[in-house]
């Protein structure tokens, strides 16, 4: 079976999962909207995120920063001097690409072959702060949320009196001026970042590279994401990032090619040297500047590798029900916390002793789940929707249930059918998704 973009755009648009912005108007490039399956998958993942590298340790804390700051922090940072991608031009269409985009060098949009020469093109987002532009009003929108967490660091450290080692984590929006945005979600100029910027002594750096590297391992198991499809990328000298001393881009094999999807970046001491932040041991006294380890993950990025991940198209489909079905059935095999509906409640039939109680069951299991209730088509068919949202468990209210008061649960993956007590329902259900 070939997982292709295609399919996955289809899925997405059909079911309300992401959807182009501003399409009654002609849309915007590569702009999309997530509905509320889409939301709750990203949602998941930020939550799943948090939960792993800040809940669960003590030696994380959490920012939320604002999207313009002062421009003498892009100044600092050398982004308004080398925040820049290499644009070249066709000459026949004037079709314009990223300088590395295009191998070999044919134009996309017309097939010509001769392009301009390679210019720098700054790709931050430039607005003006208050009603008159001038020149001193100009502020940016943030291309990385990183920034933030080396500027306020002196005040987090004598906040919540943090001792190196110790990271700052941040989720946000950033926003680059993309030459060209392409490839669905993948490359957008409004995206979301999961940011860890971790402060280190300068010998320790290596020790928590390795480290991270481990981590990010760790996070990409938890989402399902398949591993097969995974490389880790040693950026060589002359590839990296100007601040950067050692880099590892997590790469993953998409229908549109091998693209990178996260990075590892010894950043050393630039970004504290930059801003001016120095660091004084509490016990000692010794003051130092710390070096800096960044995992950074893009949100929209990991939604396309686990919906890639856990796609699958069985033909024929597959149902418990005595139904006989003909056609492709997709389904997503998401992990549960990822999953944006956690439980379907399905009663057997519309009669109203079934869809009551099913109603009744629905209304107290979503004060627990996000949860959805489906009375329409028949049960196969919704099944099948379920399926291809990603719902790991079907709850059915059948004529049985009035009198034993039992209703029948159904898993995703393995198509196993359990007969539950209604009492213990909810119960039931939070150990499978603690598991």
């Amino acid at each position: 079976m070939e997982v292709t973009l295609e399919k996955i755009v289809n899925l997405c648009k059909r079911r309300g999962i992401i959807f182009p912005g501003s399409e009654i108007y002609g849309g915007l490039a590569n702009s999309y909207d997530f509905g509320l399956l889409g939301l709750e998958i990203k949602n998941n993942i930020k939550k799943l995120w948090w939960k792993m590298f800040v809940q669960e340790r003590e030696d994380i804390t959490g920012l939320d920063s604002t999207v313009m700051m002062n421009s003498k922090v892009w100044e600092s940072s050398g982004h308004l001097k080398g925040f820049n991608d290499l644009l070249i031009e066709c000459k026949k269409c004037h079709e314009r690409y990223r300088a590395e985009e295009l191998d070999p060098k044919v134009c996309r949009k017309c097939a010509g072959k001769k392009f301009t020469e390679a210019r720098g093109f700054n790709t931050m987002f430039r607005t003006n702060l208050g009603p008159v532009e001038t020149p001193e009003n100009v502020v940016y929108l943030r291309p990385e949320t990183a920034q933030a967490m080396f500027v306020d660091f002196k005040q987090i450290v004598e906040a919540y009196r943090m001792k190196v080692p110790f990271g700052i984590a941040q989720i946000g929006k950033a926003f680059r001026n993309e030459i060209t945005p392409r490839n669905f979600i993948f490359r957008t100029r409004e995206f979301e970042q999961m940011e860890i910027e971790y402060f280190v002594r300068e010998q320790d750096w290596k020790e928590y590279f390795k480290h991270w590297e481990g981590e990010m391992k760790r996070w990409i198991k938890a989402l399902g994401i398949d591993e097969k499809q995974v490389r880790y990328y040693e950026v060589p000298d002359g590839e990296r990032a100007h601040y950067s001393k050692r880099t590892i881009d997590v790469q993953f094999k998409f229908p549109f090619g091998l693209e990178e999807l996260y990075g590892l970046a010894y950043r050393t001491d630039f970004d504290l040297q930059a801003h001016k932040q120095d660091y004084r041991d509490p016990e000692t006294g010794e003051k130092f500047i710390p070096h800096v380890i960044e995992p950074s993950l893009g949100v929209e990025r990991t939604v396309l590798a686990v919906l890639f991940s856990a796609y699958e198209e069985v033909k024929g489909g597959r149902t418990t029900t005595t139904e006989s079905v003909k056609e492709e059935e997709v389904v997503l095999h998401l992990p549960k916390a990822i999953a944006p509906i956690k439980v379907a409640v399905l009663p057997l039939s519309r009669k109203t002793e079934l869809t009551e109680p099913a109603r009744a069951i629905y209304r107290e299991l979503r004060t627990h789940f996000m949860c959805e209730y489906d009375e329409t088509a028949s049960v196969g068919k919704r099944y099948r929707r379920q399926d291809e949202i990603g719902t790991p468990y079907c709850v059915t209210f059948d004529f049985e249930s009035i009198d034993d008061t039992k209703v029948t649960v159904r898993d995703r993956d393995s198509m196993k059918q359990d007969r539950v007590a209604i009492a213990e329902l909810s119960g039931w259900l939070k150990e499978k998704f603690e598991l």
